[in-house]
């Protein structure tokens, strides 16, 4: 069944077309990620990575790609346009402008767009002049400094590089959820998290190797890594199903209507959003201070390292906060109830109109909260693996929820163009849900 799906993909040269076209630009920020930033002793600025593994900095390196360990023009990622996103996002619902923008439809959505490009060109300098600081006071183990020439001329030089990169993976992105398939920001992420499992594989046979992990670890491991990813697919899929009544109605000689169907609500609405709004906001301001060598803004990064209770706490925080912030922007009640009231549809033993508004909110909050459960016992996985079982951090719950959660989202728009031209999906019987 899924040997056929996958023959039909290249049937539809539409398809194809933007299947290869992904792969292509994706292709192209892999090889950006293995271009150094210059007046950097990479050798110098690799030992210093060595040590990092499992802390904050471990963290942004993974959703980097590997990006910053080497300090390549990609260092600082597409987290520069998540924080920008974020704060884009939160001011649309204070701001009366930027709210009335959001309901302009297309037009009003790439204004706020072009505000986001702005923000993340900011964020990217800011961000960029911390990091170019902070190593010129770095150096390796062996006391061999990072920077070769430090200065004002390399500030400005890792200032420029850095935020050109973000800009240009920011391009790419647009460009594969505009062109290609998949949301393309989220494919960034996923592809990077991806390039670094066979590190990761490698560092687990070392460590096995060294004695440093035995066999029964690696194997506990393996189990929960199965089990968790089975146990993501399955709340992905999961859906709380209101259902919706028709009222027949007649037009000209025909009747229409009278049947019964289901309005579908997911458990996780928001998908992986959540995780990777959570990590950005938690990384952004940390990063900077992991680099600035002041005692008291050292204490502050050190608190906020992966397995710190401050950390756990504020991840969870912005975990719950984003699951129901970004249903309340993507999902509306309200528009729900009155769509379904111009249709003649009606929720049994439910008025239409405000109360059936009012119910599929209650319903909504209330999946939401499991949903947000769900995803922070995902993402607390990491921490609990390191203490315990010393294992590479790229293994924990918060990758797997994005590449799980990417792998679906992209599997569905795959199926969707397939069955928009009567080829059949992946799956006969059922498919793959999609988000929408």
């Amino acid at each position: 069944m899924i040997g056929s799906g996958f023959q039909n993909i290249f049937k539809i040269p539409e398809l194809k077309k933007r299947i290869f076209y992904t792969l292509a630009l994706l292709t192209v920020y892999r090889i950006g990620v293995h271009v150094p930033t210059p007046g950097i002793d990479t050798v110098a600025l690799a030992s210093f990575f060595a040590k990092a593994q499992g802390t904050l900095l471990g963290l942004f390196d993974m959703f980097s790609g590997g990006a910053l360990e080497r300090l390549s023009v990609f260092a600082l990622g597409i987290m520069p346009y998540i924080s920008a996103s974020i704060i884009l996002q939160l001011l649309t619902v204070v701001v009366p402008h930027l709210e009335r923008l959001s309901k302009e439809g297309e037009q009003g959505r790439k204004k706020i767009t072009q505000y986001t490009r702005y923000g993340t060109v900011v964020l990217s300098i800011i961000q960029g002049f911390g990091i170019s600081v902070g190593l010129e006071s770095m150096a390796s183990p062996g006391g061999a400094q990072v920077v070769i020439d430090p200065g004002w001329s390399f500030r400005l030089m890792t200032v420029i590089t850095l935020t050109s990169g973000t800009a240009f993976i920011m391009w790419l992105g647009e460009q594969i959820t505009e062109r290609g398939i998949g949301n393309g920001i989220s494919l960034i992420i996923f592809a990077g998290i991806v390039a670094r499992m066979p590190t990761a594989i490698a560092n687990t046979f070392r460590l096995i190797s060294t004695g440093e992990m035995g066999i029964f670890s690696v194997l506990v491991i393996l189990v929960l890594m199965i089990a968790v990813v089975g146990f993501i697919i399955f709340v992905e899929q999961g859906q709380r199903r209101i259902p919706v009544q028709y009222a027949k109605r007649v037009v000209g000689r025909k009747m229409y209507g009278g049947q019964s169907t289901h309005l579908p609500l997911k458990i996780n609405t928001a998908g992986v959003i959540p995780a990777i709004f959570a990590s950005s906001i938690i990384m952004f301001p940390a990063t900077i201070a992991s680099f600035i060598a002041i005692p008291w803004v050292k204490s502050i990064a050190d608190s906020m390292q992966p397995g710190n209770w401050l950390y756990q706490l504020l991840f969870v925080g912005f975990i719950f906060f984003f699951c129901y912030f970004y249903t309340a922007v993507t999902f509306n009640p309200v528009d729900v109830a009155d769509n379904m009231k111009k249709q003649g549809g009606y929720i049994p033993g439910i008025r239409p109109g405000k109360r059936t508004a009012d119910y599929i909110d209650r319903v909504l909050t209330r999946i939401t909260l499991g949903g947000a459960i769900y995803v922070s016992a995902v993402c607390v996985l990491p921490s609990i693996l390191i203490t315990k079982f010393n294992v590479p951090f790229y293994f924990g719950g918060t990758a797997l929820l994005i590449v799980v959660g990417v792998a679906i989202d992209t599997i569905s728009q795959i199926e969707s163009h397939m069955l928009t031209r009567h080829y059949e999906g992946f799956l006969k019987k059922g498919g793959i849900k999609g988000r929408r």
